[in-house]
């Protein structure tokens, strides 16, 4: 293999390289030309690594599809493995985060100091309309997504390596757990008790069941004899459309009620098959538990909306609805729940989830048992001088 470079203008160059043998005919030699800003130095290296790479059959061979292109090829190539809200996100990263970063780059000749000049220039002025950088979370999902995407590329021979994946990824700090505390959790279901809202929040509150779940919740999944739940399905909400997908984890929990929650829900229940059958419904095994006035499942783009409206008119701290979940689990273990026990109502795959989540709600266990273990120590040792 033999290559050499040609001078074009100043700081433009030629890499010729010479491939297999001459045509047996016209005796040309083939050739791949390739077009190098740079000094002359660096040409020289280009057209060494170049020539190592074809030796190598790692040579990919160069082409002018650029990386806004290749990134909705790779979306619809995506469609059909991906959840609807994933390919989403997916959508609203490349299109409106990467793509005017780098959708102009040659997909051939992006690199990874163009990337990570791309998120630098995201983390200080990425926002489109309000002016300012894009959180590092959001800088983050975006390197995530690409190095899947350029993934896909390297598999294609579109590329020869990930460029993405050498990128320096943005420091993303851990976002403060936000959770009621009791006494605060107490004055939440007083507040609520009197609106549509106040079972979504009883079973996230008692039951640390996500959004997604108690919208898909039925009645035929509430089992009043043996006092639980199964959480089978979580509603996702895609533009306007909702679907009943399988669980985050992918499989069924059975979730075990307090005698509070039993109680509200049957009395839940009453009043809902009341309210049905004055407008001619008769409510079955299949019907919703969180359902509109006329049995139809609520979006959960609208319980949320309808979360923080009516949280405005409490004195409470403006949390989360999901942050509901986080205040299950956090007085749960505060309680003394072992967090294994934690995970499993949680719908956690494992326990290390529950503990990462969590730790700060630790240092109080922590010491809990140090002093249990002291406790039981310093009698041993008594017991001991006694007899003796």
């Amino acid at each position: 293999m033999k290559g050499h470079i040609r001078e074009r203008s100043p700081g433009k160059w030629a890499i010729v390289l010479d491939v297999g043998e001459p045509d047996p005919i016209t005796g040309k030699k083939k050739r791949k030309w390739h077009s190098f800003a740079g000094t002359k130095r660096q040409a020289q290296a280009e057209c060494a690594r170049l020539i190592t790479e074809i030796s190598s059959g790692a040579y990919v061979e160069p082409t002018k599809q650029t990386v806004g292109e290749f990134l909705r090829e790779w979306m619809a190539f995506v469609r059909p493995t991906v959840t609807p809200k994933t390919h989403q996100r997916y959508a609203e990263i490349c299109e409106k985060n990467l793509g005017p970063l780098i959708g102009d780059v040659a997909l051939a000749k992006l690199k990874t100091d163009k990337i990570d000049a791309a998120f630098a220039k995201a983390l200080t002025e990425g926002r489109r309309r309000a002016g300012g950088g894009l959180a590092p979370r959001t800088v983050h999902h975006m390197r995530r997504v690409l190095i899947k995407a350029l993934g896909q590329a390297v598999t294609w021979d579109r590329l020869s390596k990930n460029p993405a994946a050498a990128t320096t990824p943005p420091k993303v700090e851990r976002t403060k757990m936000l959770a009621y505390d009791v006494a605060q959790t107490a004055e939440l279901l007083e507040a609520f008790r009197p609106t549509r809202m106040f079972m979504p929040v009883m079973l996230a509150v008692m039951c640390g069941m996500r959004r997604g779940e108690i919208l898909a919740l039925r009645w035929k999944d509430v089992d009043f004899a043996n006092g639980s739940i199964s959480v089978r399905e979580s509603a996702e909400q895609v533009g306007t459309e909702v679907r009943y997908k399988e669980t985050k984890s992918g499989k069924t929990r059975n979730v075990a009620m307090s005698v509070t929650v039993l109680e509200e829900l049957k009395r839940h229940r009453l009043a809902q098959a009341e309210e049905q059958l004055r407008i001619g419904l008769r409510p079955d095994e299949e019907s919703f538990v969180v359902a509109q006035a006329d049995g139809r499942p609520l979006k959960p783009v609208s319980l949320t909306h309808e979360w923080t409206r009516l949280l405005a008119r409490t004195g409470l701290p403006r949390i989360r609805f999901h942050d509901l979940r986080h205040t299950h689990a956090s007085q749960m273990l505060s309680a003394g729940v072992h967090p294994k026990v934690a995970s499993e109502r949680l719908g956690h795959s494992t326990i290390g989830i529950t503990l990462d989540l969590y730790s700060h709600v630790m240092p109080g266990m922590q010491a809990d048992a140090a002093a249990q273990v002291d406790a039981a120590l310093q009698a041993a040792i008594s017991a001991s001088r006694k007899s003796k």
